[in-house]
Protein backbone atom coordinates (compact mmCIF):
# COMPACT_ATOMS: atom_id res chain seq x y z
CA UNK A 1 0.00 0.00 0.00
CA UNK A 2 2.91 2.36 0.69
CA UNK A 3 4.09 1.76 -2.87
CA UNK A 4 0.58 2.42 -4.18
CA UNK A 5 0.49 5.72 -2.28
CA UNK A 6 3.80 6.70 -3.85
CA UNK A 7 2.35 5.99 -7.27
CA UNK A 8 -0.80 7.96 -6.47
CA UNK A 9 1.27 11.01 -5.56
CA UNK A 10 2.49 11.18 -9.16
CA UNK A 11 -0.98 12.30 -10.18
CA UNK A 12 -1.33 15.20 -7.73
CA UNK A 13 -2.20 18.38 -9.58
CA UNK A 14 -3.09 16.53 -12.77
CA UNK A 15 -6.15 14.38 -12.08
CA UNK A 16 -8.75 16.92 -10.91
CA UNK A 17 -11.68 16.70 -10.45
CA UNK A 18 -10.85 13.02 -9.88
CA UNK A 19 -8.74 11.76 -6.99
CA UNK A 20 -5.11 10.76 -7.43
CA UNK A 21 -5.16 6.97 -6.95
CA UNK A 22 -2.45 4.32 -7.05
CA UNK A 23 -2.84 0.58 -7.59
CA UNK A 24 -0.36 -2.28 -7.16
CA UNK A 25 -1.25 -5.86 -8.12
CA UNK A 26 0.70 -8.65 -6.42
CA UNK A 27 0.70 -12.36 -7.16
CA UNK A 28 2.96 -14.94 -5.51
CA UNK A 29 4.87 -12.17 -3.70
CA UNK A 30 5.72 -10.45 -6.97
CA UNK A 31 4.40 -7.20 -8.39
CA UNK A 32 2.72 -8.01 -11.69
CA UNK A 33 1.02 -4.71 -12.36
CA UNK A 34 0.97 -1.14 -11.14
CA UNK A 35 -0.64 2.10 -12.20
CA UNK A 36 -1.83 5.53 -11.16
CA UNK A 37 -4.61 7.85 -12.29
CA UNK A 38 -3.62 9.49 -15.54
CA UNK A 39 -3.87 13.23 -16.38
CA UNK A 40 -7.45 14.43 -16.55
CA UNK A 41 -8.57 11.60 -14.28
CA UNK A 42 -8.54 8.70 -16.75
CA UNK A 43 -7.64 5.96 -17.28
CA UNK A 44 -8.00 5.07 -13.63
CA UNK A 45 -5.19 3.49 -11.62
CA UNK A 46 -6.85 0.05 -11.54
CA UNK A 47 -7.25 0.05 -15.33
CA UNK A 48 -3.58 0.86 -15.82
CA UNK A 49 -2.43 -1.82 -13.36
CA UNK A 50 -4.74 -4.51 -14.77
CA UNK A 51 -3.55 -3.81 -18.31
CA UNK A 52 0.02 -4.31 -17.19
CA UNK A 53 -0.76 -7.45 -15.20
CA UNK A 54 -2.80 -9.19 -17.90
CA UNK A 55 -3.59 -12.80 -17.05
CA UNK A 56 -1.32 -12.59 -14.02
CA UNK A 57 -4.08 -10.61 -12.27
CA UNK A 58 -6.15 -13.80 -11.88
CA UNK A 59 -5.89 -14.91 -8.25
CA UNK A 60 -3.81 -11.85 -7.33
CA UNK A 61 -4.18 -9.18 -4.64
CA UNK A 62 -4.81 -5.58 -5.68
CA UNK A 63 -3.72 -2.78 -3.34
CA UNK A 64 -5.70 0.40 -4.12
CA UNK A 65 -5.42 3.71 -2.28
CA UNK A 66 -9.14 4.50 -2.67
CA UNK A 67 -12.22 2.31 -2.93
CA UNK A 68 -12.69 1.24 -6.59
CA UNK A 69 -15.50 3.12 -8.28
CA UNK A 70 -18.81 1.32 -8.81
CA UNK A 71 -20.62 3.73 -11.13
CA UNK A 72 -20.65 4.23 -14.87
CA UNK A 73 -19.10 7.60 -15.63
CA UNK A 74 -16.69 8.41 -18.43
CA UNK A 75 -15.05 5.05 -17.71
CA UNK A 76 -16.56 1.68 -16.70
CA UNK A 77 -16.58 0.81 -12.97
CA UNK A 78 -13.16 -0.26 -11.67
CA UNK A 79 -14.83 -2.70 -9.25
CA UNK A 80 -16.27 -4.54 -12.26
CA UNK A 81 -12.88 -4.54 -13.98
CA UNK A 82 -11.20 -6.10 -10.95
CA UNK A 83 -13.92 -8.77 -10.75
CA UNK A 84 -13.66 -9.55 -14.47
CA UNK A 85 -9.89 -9.88 -14.20
CA UNK A 86 -10.27 -12.56 -11.54
CA UNK A 87 -8.55 -10.69 -8.71
CA UNK A 88 -8.93 -12.73 -5.53
CA UNK A 89 -8.43 -9.97 -2.94
CA UNK A 90 -8.60 -6.18 -2.85
CA UNK A 91 -6.94 -4.11 -0.13
CA UNK A 92 -7.97 -0.46 0.13
CA UNK A 93 -6.90 2.54 2.21
CA UNK A 94 -10.05 4.68 2.08
CA UNK A 95 -13.75 4.44 1.36
CA UNK A 96 -14.70 6.85 -1.41
CA UNK A 97 -17.10 9.48 0.04
CA UNK A 98 -18.51 10.28 -3.41
CA UNK A 99 -22.25 9.43 -3.11
CA UNK A 100 -22.00 7.49 -6.38
CA UNK A 101 -19.55 5.10 -4.69
CA UNK A 102 -19.61 5.38 -0.86
CA UNK A 103 -19.18 1.67 -0.11
CA UNK A 104 -20.79 0.35 -3.28
CA UNK A 105 -17.43 -0.59 -4.73
CA UNK A 106 -16.51 -2.65 -1.68
CA UNK A 107 -19.98 -4.23 -1.67
CA UNK A 108 -19.76 -5.17 -5.36
CA UNK A 109 -16.40 -6.83 -4.81
CA UNK A 110 -17.62 -8.81 -1.81
CA UNK A 111 -20.78 -9.77 -3.66
CA UNK A 112 -18.64 -11.30 -6.40
CA UNK A 113 -16.65 -13.35 -3.90
CA UNK A 114 -13.60 -11.08 -3.78
CA UNK A 115 -12.02 -10.75 -0.32
CA UNK A 116 -11.82 -7.11 0.77
CA UNK A 117 -9.61 -5.54 3.45
CA UNK A 118 -10.23 -1.88 4.26
CA UNK A 119 -8.42 0.90 6.11
CA UNK A 120 -4.78 0.03 5.39
CA UNK A 121 -2.62 3.18 5.75
CA UNK A 122 -5.78 5.28 5.86
CA UNK A 123 -4.11 8.30 7.52
CA UNK A 124 -1.44 8.93 4.86
CA UNK A 125 -4.00 8.12 2.18
CA UNK A 126 -6.31 10.74 3.67
CA UNK A 127 -3.52 13.32 3.64
CA UNK A 128 -2.67 12.49 0.05
CA UNK A 129 -6.23 12.93 -1.20
CA UNK A 130 -7.30 15.61 1.27
CA UNK A 131 -8.25 17.87 -1.63
CA UNK A 132 -10.59 15.38 -3.27
CA UNK A 133 -12.11 14.42 0.08
CA UNK A 134 -12.73 18.04 1.08
CA UNK A 135 -14.29 18.90 -2.27
CA UNK A 136 -16.67 15.95 -2.08
CA UNK A 137 -17.63 16.29 1.58
CA UNK A 138 -17.50 20.07 2.10
CA UNK A 139 -17.67 21.55 -1.42
CA UNK A 140 -14.39 23.37 -0.85
CA UNK A 141 -10.87 22.85 -2.20
CA UNK A 142 -7.90 22.07 0.03
CA UNK A 143 -5.90 25.31 0.40
CA UNK A 144 -2.17 25.45 1.00
CA UNK A 145 -0.82 28.87 1.96
CA UNK A 146 2.81 29.43 1.00
CA UNK A 147 4.92 32.14 2.64
CA UNK A 148 8.53 33.11 1.96
CA UNK A 149 9.81 35.35 4.74
CA UNK A 150 12.80 36.60 6.66
CA UNK A 151 13.39 35.47 10.23
CA UNK A 152 11.39 38.46 11.45
CA UNK A 153 8.40 37.61 9.28
CA UNK A 154 8.87 40.17 6.51
CA UNK A 155 8.14 39.55 2.82
CA UNK A 156 9.57 42.77 1.37
CA UNK A 157 11.48 45.90 2.28
CA UNK A 158 9.75 49.21 2.90
CA UNK A 159 10.16 50.02 -0.81
CA UNK A 160 8.54 46.72 -1.83
CA UNK A 161 11.73 44.92 -2.85
CA UNK A 162 11.27 41.16 -2.39
CA UNK A 163 13.45 39.44 -5.03
CA UNK A 164 14.92 37.40 -3.63
CA UNK A 165 14.37 36.80 0.09
CA UNK A 166 14.94 33.05 -0.16
CA UNK A 167 17.56 31.22 -2.20
CA UNK A 168 17.34 29.44 -5.53
CA UNK A 169 16.72 25.99 -4.00
CA UNK A 170 13.71 27.23 -2.03
CA UNK A 171 12.33 28.90 -5.15
CA UNK A 172 12.82 25.66 -7.06
CA UNK A 173 10.92 23.82 -4.32
CA UNK A 174 8.07 26.29 -4.78
CA UNK A 175 7.90 25.46 -8.47
CA UNK A 176 7.66 21.80 -7.57
CA UNK A 177 4.93 22.63 -5.05
CA UNK A 178 2.93 24.34 -7.79
CA UNK A 179 2.91 21.11 -9.79
CA UNK A 180 1.30 19.16 -6.93
CA UNK A 181 -1.65 21.56 -6.87
CA UNK A 182 -4.44 22.01 -9.38
CA UNK A 183 -4.14 25.78 -9.23
CA UNK A 184 -2.01 28.67 -7.95
CA UNK A 185 -3.85 31.70 -6.59
CA UNK A 186 -2.88 35.31 -5.87
CA UNK A 187 -4.69 38.55 -5.16
CA UNK A 188 -4.79 41.75 -7.19
CA UNK A 189 -2.30 43.54 -4.92
CA UNK A 190 0.38 40.92 -5.41
CA UNK A 191 -0.31 40.84 -9.14
CA UNK A 192 0.15 44.59 -9.44
CA UNK A 193 3.29 44.66 -7.31
CA UNK A 194 5.10 41.62 -8.73
CA UNK A 195 3.57 40.97 -12.18
CA UNK A 196 3.95 37.22 -11.48
CA UNK A 197 3.99 34.41 -14.02
CA UNK A 198 2.96 31.65 -11.56
CA UNK A 199 4.05 28.79 -13.83
CA UNK A 200 6.30 25.92 -12.80
CA UNK A 201 9.64 26.55 -14.46
CA UNK A 202 13.11 25.02 -14.74
CA UNK A 203 12.06 21.60 -13.45
CA UNK A 204 11.04 19.88 -16.68
CA UNK A 205 7.30 20.46 -16.22
CA UNK A 206 5.11 19.26 -19.10
CA UNK A 207 1.91 20.71 -17.67
CA UNK A 208 0.95 23.82 -15.75
CA UNK A 209 -1.50 24.50 -12.91
CA UNK A 210 -4.45 26.82 -13.43
CA UNK A 211 -3.42 30.36 -12.48
CA UNK A 212 -6.12 32.17 -10.52
CA UNK A 213 -6.21 35.91 -9.92
CA UNK A 214 -8.70 37.36 -7.42
CA UNK A 215 -9.31 40.80 -8.88
CA UNK A 216 -12.72 42.29 -7.94
CA UNK A 217 -12.74 44.99 -10.65
CA UNK A 218 -10.35 43.37 -13.15
CA UNK A 219 -7.85 46.18 -12.72
CA UNK A 220 -4.80 44.04 -13.49
CA UNK A 221 -3.34 44.81 -16.91
CA UNK A 222 -4.21 42.39 -19.74
CA UNK A 223 -0.70 42.97 -21.12
CA UNK A 224 0.80 41.60 -17.90
CA UNK A 225 2.69 38.31 -17.78
CA UNK A 226 -0.52 36.49 -16.89
CA UNK A 227 -2.40 38.04 -19.78
CA UNK A 228 0.36 37.49 -22.31
CA UNK A 229 0.65 33.79 -21.42
CA UNK A 230 -3.06 32.98 -20.92
CA UNK A 231 -3.24 30.96 -24.13
CA UNK A 232 -0.24 28.83 -23.16
CA UNK A 233 -1.26 28.09 -19.57
CA UNK A 234 -4.77 28.58 -18.14
CA UNK A 235 -5.67 31.81 -16.36
CA UNK A 236 -8.92 32.15 -14.39
CA UNK A 237 -9.90 35.68 -13.41
CA UNK A 238 -12.29 35.83 -10.45
CA UNK A 239 -14.08 39.16 -10.25
CA UNK A 240 -17.27 40.77 -8.98
CA UNK A 241 -20.11 42.53 -10.76
CA UNK A 242 -18.14 45.78 -10.36
CA UNK A 243 -15.81 44.86 -13.25
CA UNK A 244 -16.45 47.04 -16.30
CA UNK A 245 -17.52 45.61 -19.64
CA UNK A 246 -14.31 46.89 -21.23
CA UNK A 247 -12.15 45.15 -18.62
CA UNK A 248 -14.05 41.93 -19.17
CA UNK A 249 -13.66 42.11 -22.95
CA UNK A 250 -9.96 42.96 -22.69
CA UNK A 251 -9.31 39.92 -20.49
CA UNK A 252 -11.47 37.62 -22.60
CA UNK A 253 -9.34 38.65 -25.59
CA UNK A 254 -6.25 37.25 -23.85
CA UNK A 255 -7.81 33.80 -23.58
CA UNK A 256 -8.45 34.03 -19.84
CA UNK A 257 -11.56 32.52 -18.26
CA UNK A 258 -13.72 35.02 -16.36
CA UNK A 259 -15.58 33.88 -13.25
CA UNK A 260 -17.94 36.35 -11.61
CA UNK A 261 -18.55 35.80 -7.93
CA UNK A 262 -20.11 37.50 -4.92
CA UNK A 263 -18.56 40.47 -3.16
CA UNK A 264 -18.41 41.60 0.45
CA UNK A 265 -19.83 44.87 1.77
CA UNK A 266 -16.36 46.39 1.36
CA UNK A 267 -16.27 45.45 -2.33
CA UNK A 268 -13.83 42.56 -1.98
CA UNK A 269 -14.36 39.05 -3.31
CA UNK A 270 -16.30 36.89 -0.86
CA UNK A 271 -13.74 34.16 -0.28
CA UNK A 272 -15.97 31.29 0.96
CA UNK A 273 -18.27 31.77 -2.02
CA UNK A 274 -15.35 32.03 -4.42
CA UNK A 275 -13.70 28.85 -3.16
CA UNK A 276 -17.00 26.99 -3.26
CA UNK A 277 -17.33 28.08 -6.88
CA UNK A 278 -13.82 26.84 -7.66
CA UNK A 279 -14.59 23.48 -6.05
CA UNK A 280 -17.72 23.30 -8.18
CA UNK A 281 -15.50 23.75 -11.23
CA UNK A 282 -13.53 20.69 -10.15
CA UNK A 283 -10.51 22.11 -8.33
CA UNK A 284 -9.37 20.04 -5.36
CA UNK A 285 -6.01 21.59 -4.36
CA UNK A 286 -5.12 25.30 -4.49
CA UNK A 287 -1.76 26.83 -3.60
CA UNK A 288 -2.13 30.42 -2.43
CA UNK A 289 0.91 32.60 -3.05
CA UNK A 290 -0.92 35.83 -2.37
CA UNK A 291 0.35 38.69 -0.27
CA UNK A 292 -0.33 39.66 3.31
CA UNK A 293 -3.91 40.82 2.74
CA UNK A 294 -5.15 37.69 0.99
CA UNK A 295 -3.23 35.38 3.35
CA UNK A 296 -4.77 37.01 6.43
CA UNK A 297 -8.25 37.02 4.90
CA UNK A 298 -8.06 33.30 4.15
CA UNK A 299 -6.85 32.53 7.67
CA UNK A 300 -9.57 34.70 9.26
CA UNK A 301 -12.18 32.85 7.21
CA UNK A 302 -10.83 29.45 8.30
CA UNK A 303 -10.13 28.47 4.71
CA UNK A 304 -6.44 27.52 5.01
CA UNK A 305 -5.64 23.83 5.55
CA UNK A 306 -1.83 23.75 5.34
CA UNK A 307 0.83 26.43 5.59
CA UNK A 308 4.25 25.97 4.04
CA UNK A 309 6.83 28.54 5.17
CA UNK A 310 10.21 29.14 3.57
CA UNK A 311 12.33 31.12 6.00
CA UNK A 312 15.57 32.89 5.11
CA UNK A 313 18.32 33.73 7.56
CA UNK A 314 17.87 37.47 7.10
CA UNK A 315 16.09 40.34 8.86
CA UNK A 316 14.46 43.45 7.43
CA UNK A 317 12.96 45.11 10.49
CA UNK A 318 9.68 46.74 11.39
CA UNK A 319 9.69 49.03 8.37
CA UNK A 320 9.40 46.02 6.05
CA UNK A 321 6.15 44.53 4.81
CA UNK A 322 4.77 41.81 7.14
CA UNK A 323 3.82 38.37 5.87
CA UNK A 324 0.27 38.69 7.22
CA UNK A 325 -2.26 41.46 7.36
CA UNK A 326 -4.51 42.02 10.39
CA UNK A 327 -6.13 38.96 11.97
CA UNK A 328 -8.21 41.09 14.35
CA UNK A 329 -7.41 39.01 17.43
CA UNK A 330 -8.89 40.05 20.75
CA UNK A 331 -6.46 37.95 22.80
CA UNK A 332 -3.66 35.43 22.44
CA UNK A 333 -6.04 32.53 22.96
CA UNK A 334 -7.76 33.54 19.71
CA UNK A 335 -4.57 33.08 17.71
CA UNK A 336 -4.83 30.30 15.10
CA UNK A 337 -2.82 27.26 16.18
CA UNK A 338 -1.08 24.86 13.81
CA UNK A 339 0.64 21.50 14.09
CA UNK A 340 4.09 20.99 12.60
CA UNK A 341 4.13 18.23 9.99
CA UNK A 342 7.67 18.44 8.66
CA UNK A 343 10.80 20.55 8.66
CA UNK A 344 13.89 20.48 6.44
CA UNK A 345 16.83 22.59 5.33
CA UNK A 346 16.86 23.78 1.74
CA UNK A 347 20.22 25.38 0.98
CA UNK A 348 20.53 28.40 3.29
CA UNK A 349 16.80 28.40 4.08
CA UNK A 350 14.36 26.25 6.02
CA UNK A 351 11.04 24.78 4.91
CA UNK A 352 8.38 24.02 7.51
CA UNK A 353 4.98 22.52 6.79
CA UNK A 354 2.13 23.13 9.21
CA UNK A 355 -1.50 22.00 9.28
CA UNK A 356 -4.49 23.79 10.76
CA UNK A 357 -6.35 20.49 11.17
Amino acid sequence: MAHALGLAARGLGRTWPNPAVGCVIVRDSRIVGRGWTQPGGRPHAETMALAQAGEAARGATAYVTLEPCAHHGKTPPCADALIAAGVARVVTALTDPDPRVAGRGHAALRGAGVAVTEGVLSCPAGRLNAGFLKRVTRSLPFVTLKLATTLDGRIATATGESRWITGSLARRATHGLRLTHDAVMVGAGTARADDPDLTARDIGANHQPVRILLDPRLTHRPDSRLGLTAQRAPVWMMHTGAATDKARQDWLATGAVLIETAETLSGQIDLPTALTRLAGLGLTRILCEGGATLAAALIRAGLVDDLIAYTAGAMIGAEGHPALGPLHLASLQDAPRMTLISSRTIGPDTETCWTFA
